[in-house]
């Protein structure tokens, strides 16, 4: 636990890519390959759920820490992360502990949530005991479910890769998909052996960035592809030696979630590996995603919800053909290869449509059906592109319709979490409806640091009432919030939902009195299909 503390402490305290990179390509080469497991889990962001109630963890650290209640819980809104306060407050630890950072996580983390709450506080306070700060640190935050530092995944990848002496890319597809922590994975995950034994395992997705600018910056119109963009659930479908499995691309295994796909994805070719989105379809058209997003949530899927709300698999990349990874050849020649496959395929595997424009002008012309299709817009590729790992520069571009916008009124404030714990920096926005301001959206990204630490200054002046940790703050600033589309909704209490809510800038120059109502934000229903089950 000590060199894995070390680690966080190393990687926490600097800003710079090249000495993150360092630090953990140091710990990786002296570290024990169990524990070298265990700490790619945690910094991979894989995490296991809260082992113990917020309140009891509070409660055993104040009285470990002799402060009354009140004072812990003032300490605890100053400093803004339950982990790093009960890590200040307590005493110096009576004994030192040298045991291994697996053994912390088997014997005693995992341990906790089968324990009674007694057995619990036992555990937690005489593991207290034998730690130092930055151990009590860690170790409260794996505790909490908040174990978050300052590294990405494709930072991780390029330090294992570093230390294995093996391309990224490798790294990348390795750590794909499901893996228990253990001394046999990492030996597997740095081995230089070509051939992979995981039949399931997917690929790291390629993702797009936004296009900032005009199109025709990019060049030739006929140098790209043009699909729609689906708004749906990106997924890659693999059939290997007989075996299928569907996979999110948040690595999470869905073959079971969509069982008219399994079917499908089993008349497919061996060896072969297709991107693509899941989208509720019927008849001839895609269906909005709150639609999805109600198959999404629930646990058991019954007859009546399959029927309602049928889905396809949007076919548009191959990155396995006749089992050897292709993703190196240019798009041009995967999708030759798709079409293939595709068009001896059932029908609820599609292929994505390449959308002719003779110009981008009216290519421009044809993204704005984008909302009449229930698609977000238009995604344009290089012809001669890679299937690249990650968000890579220059090769696929999201092309989106341009959001809603609407002025809201900041009506409440939380505290954020990681960087940003001991900041208000999640608000709730109001807009108008017979006189009064009626939760409207929850947001917490656009605004630059300084105008958060502003916003953060106000909250703290301007608070009318307390409900836990969430402040209710005199209405005076307005915002332009931005969504993607909007739908009625009965779980809110203005009755309707929108999507991706941000900040789009801070309209310091609107009295809140000319924010927004509700009966003008119903009018943009207009717009979007309608769909009042949600």
């Amino acid at each position: 636990m000590k060199q894995f503390a070390a680690l966080y402490a190393c990687l926490d305290e600097t800003t710079k890519t090249g000495r993150k990179v360092e630090c953990l390509r140091e710990y990786l080469s002296h570290a024990d390959s169990v524990d070298a497991a265990w700490a790619i889990y945690f910094l991979s962001g894989r995490k296991p759920k809260r082992l113990i109630r917020s309140t009891d963890l509070s409660q055993w650290g104040a009285e470990v820490a002799a402060v009354p209640m009140w004072l812990f819980e003032e300490c605890h809104e100053s400093v803004g992360d339950l982990a790093e306060t009960i890590a200040l407050l307590l005493p110096d630890p009576t004994i030192a502990s040298h045991m291994p950072l697996h053994q912390w996580v088997t014997e005693k983390l995992l341990l906790l949530p089968k324990l009674d709450p007694t057995s619990q506080k036992e555990l937690l306070i005489d593991s207290w005991r034998q730690m130092d700060r930055i151990e009590r640190l860690v170790w409260n935050k794996l505790i909490t479910g908040a174990f978050r530092v300052g590294i990405s995944q494709a930072l991780v990848i390029r330090a294992i890769a570093e230390m294995a002496n093996l391309p990224p890319a490798v790294i990348a597809h390795r750590l794909m998909g499901t893996w228990e922590p253990s001394a046999e994975f990492f030996n597997g995950l740095i081995t230089h052996e070509i051939e992979d034994a995981d039949l399931t395992r997917p690929y790291p997705f390629c993702l797009a960035h936004p296009l900032q600018g005009s199109p025709e910056e990019l060049g030739e119109i006929d140098d790209w592809l043009a699909e729609w963009k689906w708004d749906g659930i990106r997924a890659q479908m693999v059939r290997r030696k007989g075996v299928i499995s569907i996979w999110s691309r948040g690595e999470e295994l869905v073959t079971d979630r969509f069982p008219e796909l399994a079917p499908a994805a089993s008349e497919l070719p061996d060896g072969v590996a297709i991107d693509g989105e899941i989208v509720a379809w019927k008849g001839d058209q895609v269906l909005p995603f709150s639609l999805l997003q109600q198959r999404i949530g629930r646990k058991t899927l019954g007859k009546k919800i399959l029927e309602s709300v049928p889905v396809r698999f949007i076919a548009f990349d191959l990155l396995e053909y006749e089992g050897v990874d292709i993703r190196e050849r240019p798009l041009a020649e995967r999708r030759l290869h798709l079409e293939k496959i595709v068009s001896e395929s059932p029908d609820s595997i599609t292929l994505s449509s390449v959308e002719q424009g003779g110009s981008w002008n009216e290519l421009a012309l044809r993204r704005e059906e984008s909302r009449q299709r229930n698609v977000e817009g238009m995604m344009l590729k290089s012809r001669q592109s890679t299937y690249g790992v990650g968000r890579v520069t220059g090769i696929w571009w999201k092309w989106k319709i341009n959001p809603y916008t609407v002025d809201a009124v900041l009506i409440y404030a939380q505290l954020g979490h990681g960087r940003r714990a001991s900041l208000y920096t999640d608000y709730t926005f109001g807009i108008w409806h017979e006189g009064k301001l009626v939760p409207f959206a929850k947001a917490y990204s656009g605004l630059t640091d300084e105008e958060i630490r502003e916003v953060d200054r106000f909250v703290r002046q301007n608070t009318i009432e307390r409900f836990g940790p969430v402040r209710h703050v005199r209405p005076e600033l307005v915002f332009e919030i931005a969504f993607e589309n909007i739908q009625l909704s009965k779980r809110h209490k203005s009755g309707i939902a929108v999507r991706f809510p941000r900040m789009q800038r801070w309209r310091k120059d609107k009295p809140i009195g000319e924010a927004d109502s509700l009966e003008s934000i119903r009018a943009l229903l207009e717009r979007e299909p309608a769909d009042d089950s949600s």
